[in-house]
């Protein structure tokens, strides 16, 4: 292991200790890993391997039904969760052959579904590196014809998505997107002549007539207009997604950094503030959740190499008092009851959102960690977070993924929260947990 990824992220940005030496499992303990995972604070209540279809990735409830998207499978799946303890397949969607429709947000009874290019069967990268080191425009080797934009479905049927409207975006398509309800939906998309996602601000006063009315990029990233590149190679600018909270839009752009719009004006958005990281850290901003209340963001950079090879993937703390100044101040620890370096990704993936109608604190934060699966970290003390719960899953049987050289391991992916403690684990390659958080 590196000493990069030895390094702790509890203890600091100055510095980062090492953390103390971590015994590795022997082969008799790992084959002793029950079937519903291990963990603190957990209870694992039920499995589903969705209708056949493990590869998953962003969940939302919504009338006792899950809404699945899936990594590989071009489509949704929806769940009957009335018994969380019993999930039943109860409905599929798809946008048709070589379209990923992984990501997707829930309000009322009004679904806003991702829709682009399903880049894994588009492309000839050897390993999960070559998508995030490359910027979108140029990972496609092989085209072939996918929807490329957003599109919204009335689910007052839960076991139906009707779709009554789809915005089209002529490009490789929606990445993630954030809609709470309101007007407006802010969604990472790629539009021909670009690089990679970058922000759409869409208007869906019409829900059946949305509109894209405000844009924002990083520098470099309008081919089409000449804008010069600075990016050194391996590196990925891209807007992940933005959550907002207010008139404010917290944005994650990969090795990009993370920054703050005012969205005051939609059509509009305003740069307030840029902060990366990247160097030193690894880069691969992906989740930005503000913490209104304490003017706070944490802050998740996704892990996106095998066995520890970029060295370690972080979860910052950011003080947002100074909004056009933001400071990093602490990290989240790092797991540390085994090595986790030995096959799989291991770090950071994604954050719960503390959407409106589900759990929400500012205090408690749930995240996912891939191979080590769930974590739960009280940050009452911003300065220093600490963990208090996790639960890891079992390897899966066998790989969904199809790209080569991917190590057969837990691919913990998103996570919904619900007020009750119920705990949704979706994937990428073994399916769905429900989780009884007890703390």
């Amino acid at each position: 292991m590196s000493n990069m990824t030895r390094r702790d992220c509890g203890k600091g940005l100055a510095g980062l200790a090492a953390l103390a030496s971590v015994a590795t499992k022997s082969r008799a303990q790992e084959s002793a890993i029950p079937p519903q995972g291990i963990g603190h604070r957990f209870r694992h209540l039920s499995y589903s391997d969705i209708g056949g279809r493990p590869d998953s990735v962003q969940v939302m409830l919504n009338r006792r039904h899950l809404y699945v998207g899936h990594m590989f499978s071009n489509g949704v799946t929806i769940l009957d969760a009335s018994d969380p303890r019993n999930l039943k397949p109860a409905g599929f969607f798809t946008g048709g052959d070589y379209t990923r429709t992984h990501h997707l947000q829930v309000s009322g009874d009004l679904l806003l579904l991702a829709n682009g290019a399903n880049i894994v069967a588009m492309q000839s990268y050897d390993n999960i590196r070559g998508y995030f080191e490359n910027a979108l425009a140029d990972s496609i080797t092989n085209r072939k014809k996918f929807r490329s934009g957003l599109s919204i479905h009335d689910i007052s049927k839960p076991a139906q998505m009707r779709e009554i409207a789809f915005l089209e975006m002529p490009g490789l398509g929606v990445n993630r997107l954030w809609w709470s309800g309101g007007r407006y939906a802010a969604v990472a998309a790629h539009f021909d002549g670009f690089t990679d996602h970058f922000l759409c601000m869409v208007d869906l006063q019409n829900i059946a007539k949305p509109e894209i009315v405000g844009r924002w990029w990083m520098p470099g990233m309008n081919r089409a207009a000449g804008e010069p590149s600075t990016l050194p190679a391996g590196r990925r600018v891209a807007l992940h997604h933005m959550i907002t909270a207010g008139n404010r839009g917290y944005g994650a752009w990969r090795d990009g950094g993370f920054t703050v719009h005012d969205l005051s004006d939609p059509t509009n958005p305003k740069l307030i503030s840029h902060i990366n990281w990247c160097p030193p850290f690894p880069g691969g901003t992906h989740t930005p959740l503000p913490l209104p209340g304490r003017k706070l963001a944490v802050v998740a950079d996704e892990a996106n190499a095998e066995k520890c090879a970029k060295g370690t993937f972080c979860t910052f703390i950011v003080d947002l008092r100074a909004e056009e100044n933001p400071v990093t101040i602490a990290t989240l620890p790092a797991p540390q009851e085994r090595d986790f370096c030995g096959v799989g990704v291991f770090g950071p993936h994604n954050l719960h959102e503390n959407r409106p109608g589900t759990f929400r604190s500012e205090e408690t934060i749930f995240a996912t960690y891939n191979v080590a699966g769930v974590r739960v970290f009280n940050i009452k003390d911003a300065f220093a977070p600490k963990e208090i719960g996790y639960w890891t899953p079992p390897p899966p049987k066998k790989l969904i993924d199809p790209r080569p050289n991917v190590g057969l391991a837990a691919k913990s992916a998103d996570i919904l929260v619900t007020t009750d403690g119920l705990v949704y684990v979706t994937d990428w390659n073994a399916g769905l947990n429900v989780l009884q958080y007890e703390g």
